[in-house]
């Protein structure tokens, strides 16, 4: 049964890949509670998916980690699941990854494309070399233990994650996500996911400037992080 978990899901001028994303969705006849959050003047988007069952919250600000925040708030299920708008997370995972959170009385499991039997259709070379290097100042420094840190399909304990109170209203969620889990010492592992091409619409994420912004969030946590010791 999957009436116990809901998606998030942040969507963006999103009008051609979201609805061939709610159709797969509803094909698979899962019980899944769907929030779609949107930007207040995406109306294309919002007329695009209108008919689905799907609960859309337009955000009161703006930003990819400002939309997961405030659906996040609106989950009313045990477990929430962060998916993503263009395709590319495949639901296929979803029910192992949360049998495994529950079986392991996991909090979080992190979808990751870089492990045995996982893989990405969707990175470029800009964006992979990104990712390694974010995931290893992460497990270097941090030692966090997660093989893919800016790849966002991850399953939780909605309560846990509302308790974090998250602050990043942009992609430093990200690295906000294994922050808060590590500061309070909860149990979170990964699981293989293949990550496929986006559906259609545009990469919303702007590589060196988005980058930039996680790189000063990771060091400023970083050693805010070691002055608590």
């Amino acid at each position: 049964m999957m009436d116990d978990i809901s998606l998030v899901i942040p969507a963006k001028n999103e009008a051609n890949a979201l609805p061939i994303v709610l159709n797969e969705l509803k094909k698979k006849k899962l019980k899944f509670n769907i929030i779609v959050v949107l930007d207040k003047k995406d109306i294309q988007t919002f007329n695009a998916i209108k008919n689905f069952n799907t609960k859309i919250i337009f955000q009161t600000k703006k930003g990819y980690g400002n939309a997961i925040i405030e659906g996040i708030n609106a989950v009313k299920t045990k477990y929430l699941c962060i998916f993503y708008a263009d395709g590319s997370t495949d639901p296929r995972f979803i029910t192992p990854m949360l049998n495994k959170m529950k079986k392991k009385k996991y909090d979080a499991i992190f979808g990751s494309r870089y492990e045995k039997n996982a893989y990405t259709y969707d990175d470029n070379i800009i964006t992979k070399t990104g990712n390694f290097f974010f995931t290893f100042l992460g497990n270097f420094l941090m030692k966090f233990k997660i093989s893919d840190i800016l790849f966002t399909y991850v399953i939780a304990k909605t309560k846990l994650f509302k308790d974090f109170k998250f602050q990043s209203n942009d992609y430093c969620l990200c690295l906000e996500i294994p922050f808060k889990l590590k500061i309070n010492k909860c149990k979170y592992s990964t699981y293989p996911c293949i990550e496929r091409k986006r559906f259609a619409d545009k990469k919303k994420v702007k590589a060196f400037s988005d980058g930039l912004k996680i790189l000063i969030y990771f060091f400023k946590n970083y050693l805010n992080f070691i002055n608590r010791k």
